[in-house]
């Protein structure tokens, strides 16, 4: 028997859903912003792995999507999305090859930061008769991938500019080393100085006589600064689409949307009660999920097909057998771990989404 149109509360536990009022109004919300940013939208759908609410971002306004691996790529691809950054460096005769006849289905582009997966991405592609997009990926301070800011970034501009198969459509990078710093004016600083070494990389670029249209940055816990900095042309935030505890501490105002139900298995204790949801069914590093709209319960401890609360008192009202709702503590380490994603209005489920994305690792 379907779900869709019987109550959540029917939903066999743990099960993720989402709650598509909140989740409608931070996509509205995101849009405006951007757009009276002036600034570009291709949200992450790294930690979404829906294509039916990517198409759902499209149709507020994005230009396109972004994707952490060509796998995900194809799936948005299969379902119709057309432009597509794979904000990551695809390398390898098997994955290139790939993403060469992936390009025939819609517009991939791929970050590179050598030369030498340039000239593989150049060769699958004139093998499979296509033109690749590329942006190369700049260290704005991450210290993870990308070529060093400046005359570095250059000298692989003109290299990548070279061969045949690919076209240099521009600069990207990262200043997610910035996400977590608390204090509001240290992070702006922070955020303005990895940025600007990206724009002016892009700049040096330009004065070489390579365009560079695109300039790419800012995930969902910078993208108050990222989308106002003037030069940046896209922004790359998605999990405020969803909005968790995680993005709420990173400074995201906007609604947790993202929900695990789980069961009351146990309280053996006046304060401690038991899930049926562990490490199995959220993310555990980090922030944790949290009980929603239950004062005195605290999530505190994962096993891993169990949580553990802690209650103020015998007070809390929590017996065995309730159905509980948590707030995720980081989506992007949750909705993976699932196969369904239940949309939910006025307490029913709407729609059952399958998370095609998920387990798409290549």
């Amino acid at each position: 028997m379907s779900i869709v149109g019987r109550q959540k509360a029917q939903l066999d536990t743990p099960a993720l859903w989402v709650d598509l009022d909140l989740m409608e109004g931070n996509i509205h919300a995101l849009a405006r912003f951007f757009r009276e940013a002036g600034v570009g939208w291709r949200p992450h759908t790294k930690g979404i792995k829906v294509p039916a609410i990517a198409h759902r971002l499209l149709a507020a306004g994005a230009i396109g999507v972004t994707c952490a691996k060509l796998s995900e790529a194809e799936v948005m691809a299969s379902a119709g999305v057309k432009d597509i950054l794979v904000a990551n460096q695809v390398v390898g005769e098997a994955k290139v090859t790939h993403l060469a006849h992936l390009r025939r289905h819609a517009d991939v582009m791929v970050a590179v930061d050598s030369l030498t997966n340039a000239q593989e991405i150049s060769a699958a592609a004139v093998d499979a008769g296509v033109v690749v997009r590329v942006l190369i990926e700049v260290n704005v301070g991450m210290d993870r991938c990308g070529v060093a800011p400046g005359a570095p970034a250059v000298a692989l501009a003109r290299d990548v500019a070279a061969p045949r198969g690919i076209d240099l459509a521009g600069l990207m990078g990262w200043e997610g080393h910035v996400v977590g710093i608390e204090d509001p004016e240290e992070k702006r600083r922070r955020c303005q100085e990895a940025v600007g070494a990206l724009l002016r990389s892009v700049e040096m670029c330009r004065a070489a006589g390579f365009p560079a249209p695109i300039v790419s940055c800012g995930g969902s816990g910078t993208y108050a600064i990222t989308a106002r900095i003037k030069g940046v042309t896209e922004i790359q935030a998605g999990g405020a689409v969803f909005t968790d505890l995680s993005y709420r501490r990173w400074g995201v105002d906007l609604d947790c949307s993202l929900f695990i139900l789980a069961t009351v298995v146990s309280r053996p204790a006046p304060t401690r009660a038991v899930v049926d949801a562990g490490r199995k069914a959220m993310s555990y590093g980090g922030i944790l999920s949290q009980p929603r709209d239950i004062p005195g319960a605290r999530l505190v401890e994962l096993n891993a097909e169990h949580g553990i609360l802690v209650l103020d008192g015998p007070e809390v009202p929590i017996q065995v057998g309730d159905k509980i709702d948590l707030v995720v503590g980081y989506g992007d380490n949750t909705v993976y771990l699932y196969d369904r994603l239940f949309g939910v209005r006025d307490g029913k489920v709407e729609v059952a989404w399958d998370i095609q994305a998920r387990g798409k690792l290549t």
